[in-house]
């Protein structure tokens, strides 16, 4: 269900930027915030994987320069073990161990994991397995102590998203045809337990909030829309926010808000500890459901009342179809994730209060398309990357506090 128009209201609060990274001859896919240290650890399509520890004038260098055989699409780093796992476009994970000072990097094992480029690649400590999603449109799972293949699953179309639950070893896989699919891992098989769909757009991203058992999934039709998993409802919770591609999504339990960056620059804050209304789905007629006047393919009626016809429209609030004079009116309604204004019917708008109005959401611009975003809850810190080489490091406690 495609938004009516971008956010367009300033800003109350701002993150502050604490510091840039630059020195990537390319786009940095990824980089994450190095724990318990003031250091950045980034991949780059330059080939290089890159360890920046900040020195006393306050600048990054880079401690650690490693160059890989072909572009690194993506990486996951366990603060645990200090493991790093790259992913290349040539379809391989690459394995490392950082040292303890984090100035060097020890080179563990290779997975031939993709015949294409490595999309997404997760560890998981508890169980040693190295989950892995590709242009290939599969979805593989290895030993990391062995290095063996475990096993491959196949999916609809090249995948963009992937998540884990370790409690129920449930796997969500988001596509390029904006289909989730679940599987329930085994040690060497899988089960497919459901998919769904509700973007009109490629799901971009995936965030899972195993607490609540939530999925958050950001597209290319610029919404995010959250699943409720758990609670099993079926229930899907949009959020509108962003006027282009949401590239990255993350989730801070202990404050119950997300974290949501896109193509647009935008930096987005949802507060998720309000309850939230589901979006109604959009109703079908031939007829406006307000004042009866026929849509310009109801031909008998426009005959018959020697009328003519008028285009269809939706409202936001109640999806009933209406024509433009019964939904004159604009109004945000950010419970129901729209943070700007979208069409309403006359009667809708009149039932809205102003403390329904009130905003749930804060809007920052990063200057910069954000590819990626890594959230420290610990420091209140948010690491953005984007395809103009640049690296962030943000200060959210203005906004996440």
């Amino acid at each position: 269900m495609a938004a009516d128009a971008p956010p367009g209201a300033p800003l109350t609060r701002r993150p502050l930027l604490l510091g840039q990274v630059e020195g990537s001859q390319d786009a940095v896919t990824m980089a994450a915030i190095v724990p318990k240290e003031e250091g950045i650890l980034s991949v780059s399509e330059d080939r290089t994987v890159r360890l920046w520890l900040k020195r006393d004038n306050g600048q990054y260098w880079p401690s650690i320069y490693h160059a890989m055989p072909s572009p690194c699409s993506c990486m996951c780093v366990n603060p645990e073990t200090r493991r790093l796992s790259v992913g290349l476009d040539n379809g391989t994970i690459s394995e490392f161990i950082l040292s303890e000072d984090y100035n060097k990097m020890t080179p563990v094992k290779s997975y031939q994991a993709h015949q294409s480029r490595v999309m997404m690649v997760l560890f998981v400590l508890e169980m040693e397995w190295l989950l892995s999603i590709g242009q290939d449109k599969h979805f593989t799972w290895h030993c990391s102590e062995s290095g063996q293949r475990l096993g491959s699953y196949r999916i609809s179309a090249g995948a963009c998203g992937l998540q884990f639950d370790v409690e129920t070893r449930h796997v969500f896989i988001g596509d390029l045809s904006g289909q989730v699919t679940i599987l329930k891992l085994e040690q060497e098989n899988s089960n497919l337990i459901t998919t769904f769909r509700g973007h009109t757009g490629g799901i971009s991203a995936l965030c899972w909030d195993p607490v609540q058992r939530v999925l958050f999934s950001g597209s290319s039709d610029h919404s995010i829309i959250m699943w409720d998993i758990g609670g099993r409802k079926g229930t899907a919770i949009e959020l509108q926010g962003h006027n282009d591609k949401v590239q990255a999504l993350s989730y801070s339990h202990h404050t119950r808000q997300l974290i949501s960056c896109g193509a647009d620059g935008g930096i987005v804050v949802w507060n998720m500890d309000v309850e939230r209304q589901e979006t109604p789905e959009w109703l079908d007629s031939d007829s406006c459901q307000k004042c009866d006047q026929p849509f310009f393919w109801n031909f008998k009626q426009m005959w018959d009342s020697k009328k003519i016809g008028l285009r269809q429209h939706h409202c936001r609030k109640c999806g009933k179809a209406v024509c433009g004079k019964c939904s004159s009116k604009r109004s945000c309604i950010p419970l129901m994730g729209f943070e700007f204004e979208v069409r309403v019917c006359d009667s809708c708008y009149e039932s809205i209060t102003d403390e329904e109005r009130a905003p749930t959401a804060t809007f920052h611009n990063s200057k910069h398309n954000v590819v990626h975003v890594h959230f420290d809850p610990t420091r209140g810190w948010l690491l953005t990357s984007g395809t103009d080489k640049l690296i962030k490091l943000w200060d959210m406690t203005p906004v996440v506090s």
